[in-house]
């Protein structure tokens, strides 16, 4: 492609609604296009860049067995409502976008796809004879997002790759996994990137085990827990880890005390002159289930240890059953405003101690009459402990769990791991941190939708049974603006070579140089025709601004037909490293060619 004919623009400062480099960069070198908040253009050069993409992803997932297939965007929302994330998606998490048609049919526009390939196998496969079964697709995803922000990274629009297996048991769900775990891996080896496979939650796509694929990057919105053995990694949303040994209590009797303006554990820690170790924090959370009804959680953990709330979440979601719920539809730490519309009298907020009575709580139909009572397995064995007394400006000290305060029926693991803390397979290693980007995440299901759609298959005993599943993706939009965010610098964009929308660039620094054009003609016909993409700069402008485009769209060669020319010879210069060496002209396709073999291959 001749630049003087391209749909090309760039731009010389940095757009102001764009925050992080990669965001800044593609629409600086003329990628994309913003066309709205979260909606993105994909330009002549973007579009090249999510073709190789989706070319590899496809290669790697065709050497599986799986079979690519096209499902539909506008889902019904009778399928949702089967499967019972209609609400959860539209309401609590909000971010489905719904519609209702002429014919007053409510219809969304799918961020995912587990009801529309569930529904199909339920009408398509019969028997274990059918199975395993993979089926993926290449399609546009939508997501209602409160804040779209860092460009392809969080947008409303997005391309992706889904994929979803069906199964007659574990053990084959088990073999496909790893296939996945195998061919994601080599889906972003391949694509050139640094990145980690770590633990994940499963989250509102629900089932057991779930593996991220984490493009390591600086500007990363997930943090990676990991030890340097390479034993272990997991999403600090998952991670679990043994946190530092509790301090031993300097009070040794019970005894209430005034502890005025200690509404903080900082605060407490200071006045008392005690460690946070030795502190029971007791943290109040208000659930939403999707029937409506209001509960109440109280939470004890150790005083230096912060909630996880995924975690909490997971907990809460396990307990649904008993309040006639399936889901959660919101989760917070109540506001003074909220407490007010459900307290029976005032909560010492700041001082409030592990036995608050249930009668705290104004007993309503929206609202469970008694708190739900967790406590952390890190504040179990805390002995002499100090807690707040159920009165503003005062704690209790030297307290112990069955003498004072009855210990919770319900010990959870809900403690957010942090960097420093001991690993679970070998205590002497600990836990690094690293920021990551999310390109792909692999699930297994189970029967979670299978079940509440009724899809099943019939085994070899004539058994009905449910069908297996598992659920694979990776967000292909987002993989090609995390290359760049793992790979730029101070003049613009490094394109691993695998999925750059061109090999090469030749610049013509001088358009009325006839034999510059000559040479530049010459080795752009012979360069496409061996098989590396080339572009040809024959615009009309100063060699300076050609260099600096160049570097800013980010090819990984560029072939200059400078001066060398006069002794038979290009300047080739490498984008990644900056090295340049004059190549004779003959042998410019060929070391090129061998250049962007070792870089794939290599």
């Amino acid at each position: 492609m001749r630049l003087s004919q391209m749909l090309f623009v760039t731009l010389r400062d940095d757009p102001a609604d764009a925050e992080i480099p990669s965001h800044k960069l593609l629409l600086r070198a003329g990628y994309i296009r913003r066309i709205g908040s979260g909606i993105y253009a994909y330009l002549p050069l973007m579009w090249r860049v999510l073709q190789k993409v989706s070319q590899i992803v496809r290669e790697e997932m065709n050497a599986t067995g799986a079979q690519e297939c096209l499902l539909p965007q506008l889902q019904p929302s009778e399928l949702w409502k089967e499967s019972g994330r209609w609400d959860t998606y539209t309401k609590a998490e909000g971010i489905m976008f719904s519609l209702v048609d002429r014919r007053e049919q409510q219809l969304g526009l799918g961020p995912t796809h587990e009801e529309v390939i569930t529904t199909v196998a339920r009408d398509m496969i019969r028997s274990y004879r059918q199975l395993p079964l993979h089926l993926y697709q290449l399609q546009t995803k939508f997501r209602d997002e409160i804040r779209p922000r860092f460009g392809l990274m969080r947008g409303r629009e997005f391309i992706m790759k889904d994929g979803y297996s069906f199964h007659a048991d574990e053990e084959s769900l088990q073999k496909t996994y790893q296939d996945m775990y195998k061919a994601y891996s080599n889906m972003l080896r391949r694509s050139g990137l640094a990145f980690r496979a770590v633990e994940a939650d499963s989250g509102a796509i629900g089932g057991s085990g779930s593996t991220e694929f984490m493009v390591l990057a600086d500007a990363g919105e997930d943090e990676v827990l990991y030890t340097e053995d390479g034993k272990y990694a997991a999403n600090v949303e998952k991670a679990v880890s043994l946190p530092a040994d509790s301090e031993t209590s300097p009070f040794t009797s019970y005894e209430k005390r005034e502890t005025p303006g200690t509404d903080t554990i900082e605060k407490l820690c200071n006045f008392l002159k005690c460690s946070p170790t030795q502190i029971v924090k007791n943290v109040l959370y208000q659930t939403v289930y999707d029937n409506g009804l209001t509960v109440l959680v109280l939470v004890n953990i150790r005083g230096d240890q912060e909630v996880n709330e995924v975690k909490l979440q997971n907990e809460l979601t396990k307990l649904a059953p008993q309040f006639s719920a399936k889901a959660i539809i919101a989760f917070s730490i109540p506001t003074s405003e909220t407490i007010a519309t459900w307290a029976a009298k005032s909560l010492p907020l700041g001082y409030v101690a592990p036995d608050i009575a249930d009668d705290y709580i104004a007993a309503s139909k929206q609202v469970n009459s008694q708190f739900v009572r967790l406590v952390d397995k890190t504040a179990v064995e805390l002995k002499n402990f100090v807690t707040g007394a159920n009165e503003t400006g005062f704690h209790v000290v030297g307290a112990n769990w069955n003498e004072q305060f009855k210990l919770p029926v319900l010990t959870v693991d809900i403690r957010k791991s942090k960097a420093g803390d001991r690993s679970l397979h070998d205590s002497n290693q600990t836990l690094q941190t690293a920021r990551g980007i999310e390109a792909g995440h692999i699930f297994q299901l189970g029967t979670k939708y299978s079940e509440a759609m009724g899809a099943t298959y019939t085994n070899e005993q004539g058994e009905e049974k449910p069908l297996i599943m598992g659920c694979y993706g990776v967000g292909v939009s987002r993989l090609a603006q995390s290359a760049v965010e793992q790979s730029y610098d101070k003049d613009g964009i490094i394109w691993p070579v695998a999925i750059a929308p061109y090999h090469a660039i030749i610049t013509i620094p001088n358009i009325k140089d006839a034999q510059q054009i000559e040479v530049a003609e010459k080795l752009y016909t012979e360069l496409n025709s061996s098989g590396v993409e080339t572009l040809l700069d024959d615009r009309d402008e100063r060699a300076g601004v050609k260099f600096k485009d160049a570097d800013l769209i980010g090819i990984p060669f560029r072939i200059v037909t400078g001066r060398a020319i006069n002794n038979g010879k290009v300047e080739v210069v490498k984008r990644a490293t900056r090295e340049s060496q004059e190549i004779p002209i003959e042998e410019v396709v060929n070391t090129l060619q061998q250049w962007i073999k070792e870089a794939i291959e290599g």
